[in-house]
Parts: C-alpha cells; structure tokens; sequence
C-alpha cells in the first residue's frame, strides 16, 4: 500500500470512529426544514425592527379625520410586534395606517390577524379590508366590491368588537351592515379575529368562535388589507385619552381556505 492509500484508510477509519463516537453521545443530524403551508397564502409576522416595504405602503400620509398619519407612528418592537401609535406632538394628534394596495390583493379566503387593542378613547383601530373599485358601479358588489371592516374597536366600549360592511360608495348610494359582538375579556392580552370570505358568505370570528354570518354585499374582487388607527369623535374625546396609546399586532394571516385547529388566542 502507498503512502497515498493509506492516508486515505485512516482518514476514512477516523471519520467512522468520529461518528460512532457522536453517535454515543447522542448527536442526530439536523432535521429537514418544514414544508410551507400550501394553505397558507400571504403573511407578515412582524419580524425585525422596520415596516416591510415590500408587503406594505403608508398609507394617507397627511390630515386624516382629526388627526395626521405620519410614518414614525408606525414601528416593530423587535419582538415580533407592529405598533401603531397615537401621539400629541405639539398640537397635532399624530397616528397611522398602512395598507397592501398594489402588493397583495385577494378575493376569498380566510384573513385573520392577533391583535392587543388600544386602551384609551378617541381612536379607533381597524383591520379592514378595501376595493380598489368600490362604489364604481352602484348596486353590484361583485365586481365593484365591498368595504369590509374585519374589526373596528373603540376603548370607550371596551367589551365590544364591531364588524362593518359598506358599499355603493360613501356618497347617496351608501349602504352598510354590521354586528357588534360583545365579550368581557377584549381588553386584556391578545385576541385573535378572523374573515372566512367566500362567493356567497362572510363568516366572521373572534377568538377562533364564529360571531356573525352574513351574505350581503358579497365582493367577488380582490381587495388590500388595511391597518390603522384614526383618530375621530366616533371613539370619544382624544383630549380626555392618556398618550401616547397603542394598538399592536402580533401577525396578519391569509389562508385559502379558515386553517383546522385555528389559534383562538
């Protein structure tokens, strides 16, 4: 045997001993990554330290209601967290919203995101969806869409979520629906709120239970998510809130089709 044989034996003999020797101690190879959830469509799970710009636009920066969306009340805590924040900077309310419009927009499925509501009154936040082309054509909301307003909270009614469609544009034509669905928790910890949007049907959820079915108003176009907190009478005086005052959201989801076994909280 030559030189060059050999050393090739015992490197060979060396990385089977290291083996059995990892073996002995109880060492496995690493596991293979997870498969994607194919039901699974779209999803930001507020990672990092900044907005992802390429999920997400700001959305009506400048005067909104009573108060101005400004980019820095938009931020990630770096826990996984999207805050948005009503702050008094001199005497300017300052808030935000953000939207998907021209980056991801859906018909049907099933949209659900986590969220710890604000806890002082004034403002409002939101998790809604829009039609690019809503109110275009009066009376069909197939094609010309629905707002669809997954949830709106208001602090000065702590126990209570409201559901809202609106359609036919904001004009004469306007029409709305909605329910609000009352529970004695909602402003304490994270709660989980969902939208089963089908051709015929919206099935709405708060904490994995369903809280209102309706088939009015169905859109059969795809539509942007929307994240927001404004600023308005409907909520109360903001001048009686304690600012700065958030709402955070923990993730936004978009499934196929409502997933088996969907968090509750």
């Amino acid at each position: 045997m030559n030189k060059r044989s050999l050393d090739s034996s015992q490197a060979l003999v060396a990385v089977a001993a290291m083996a059995i020797a990892l073996g002995a101690l109880g060492a496995a190879a690493p596991e293979p990554a997870k498969p994607a959830d194919p039901n699974l469509v779209w999803s930001d799970e507020f990672d990092g330290t900044a907005l992802d710009l390429t999920k997400w636009d700001y959305r009506h920066l400048g005067r909104r209601r009573d108060a101005v969306n400004v980019k820095e009340a938009v931020t990630l805590d770096g826990q996984g967290h999207l805050v948005i924040t009503t702050r008094k900077v001199g005497d300017q309310w300052q808030t935000a919203m953000i939207a998907t419009q021209g980056k991801f927009e859906r018909a049907f499925g099933y949209f659900e995101c986590r969220v710890k509501f604000q806890a002082q009154p004034g403002h409002w936040s939101a998790f809604w969806l829009q039609s690019p082309s809503m109110g275009k054509t009066v009376g069909d909301t197939k094609t010309s869409g629905t707002e669809i307003d997954i949830f709106e909270y208001l602090a000065r009614l702590p126990n209570k979520v409201q559901h809202t469609l609106h359609w036919d544009g904001y004009g004469k034509d306007h029409k709305s629906a909605a329910h609000v669905h009352e529970q004695a928790d909602l402003a304490e910890g994270f709660h989980t709120v969902g939208l089963e949007w089908t051709e015929d049907a919206y099935v709405f959820y708060v904490d994995g239970k369903e809280t209102w079915r309706t088939d009015k108003a169905v859109s059969h176009t795809p539509e942007y998510i929307l994240l927001s907190l404004e600023v308005g009478k409907w909520a109360g005086a903001i001048a009686d809130a304690k600012l700065p005052d958030s709402v955070v959201f923990d993730y936004v989801r978009v499934y196929k089709t409502r997933p088996t076994g969907a968090v509750t909280k």
